[in-house]
């Protein structure tokens, strides 16, 4: 899973390097959502996440005020490599208590790859860029999407997926799956 997450980072990473301040107020792939509140989440998930797979535990209490819209980027950067150093130093199997659930390090290394692959797609597609999602790592990340996203009770998680031609991409059936329109650029 760490190899994921890792190609995952990459992919993020990239694509963030072209969010400006001025594209803050875009709106995303995600209803009612524009860039800045998407970030502003991805980094509080990337903080939860880095807790559990670190400290073995994620706190449900709320964080501190976020950062200044210059430093989105930074704290984004500056947590995915939390995340990646957690991940690399930790026991796969060791526990991970999220309320009354109990995870392993894996999923939530799966999740955190998922979580930060499709956001960064979101990410894509509100700066105009609609760079995909790498189409291995679509392919790896749909099939991992299936096992750990339900059918039923989606919402307000995900949407209901998105129907594709069978043609379609891997990144795009990835988006699809996860209630996100593909979108096409121009």
């Amino acid at each position: 899973m760490e190899v994921l997450l890792e190609r995952s980072a990459g992919y993020a990473n990239d694509v963030v390097g072209g969010v400006v301040p001025r594209l803050l107020s875009r709106p995303t792939p995600c209803t009612g959502w524009d860039l800045r509140m998407l970030l502003e989440h991805v980094n509080e998930s990337l903080a939860a996440m880095v807790e559990g797979i670190a400290g073995g535990r994620v706190s449900l209490t709320g964080t501190a005020p976020g950062p200044e819209p210059a430093d989105l980027v930074r704290v984004f950067r500056d947590r995915v490599s939390r995340l990646l150093s957690a991940s690399a130093g930790a026991d796969c199997q060791a526990p991970v208590v999220i309320a009354d659930r109990v995870l392993t390090v894996s999923i939530m290394t799966a999740t955190a790859a998922i979580e930060i692959a499709v956001h960064g797609w979101d990410v894509s597609q509100a700066c105009g860029r609609c760079q995909p999602v790498p189409p291995a790592l679509a392919a790896d990340l749909l099939e991992l999407s299936v096992l750990l996203v339900p059918s039923a009770g989606r919402y307000p998680l995900f949407g209901p997926p998105v129907p594709v031609p069978c043609s379609a991409s891997p990144s795009d059936r990835l988006a699809a799956f996860l209630g996100r329109a593909p979108v096409r650029p121009g």
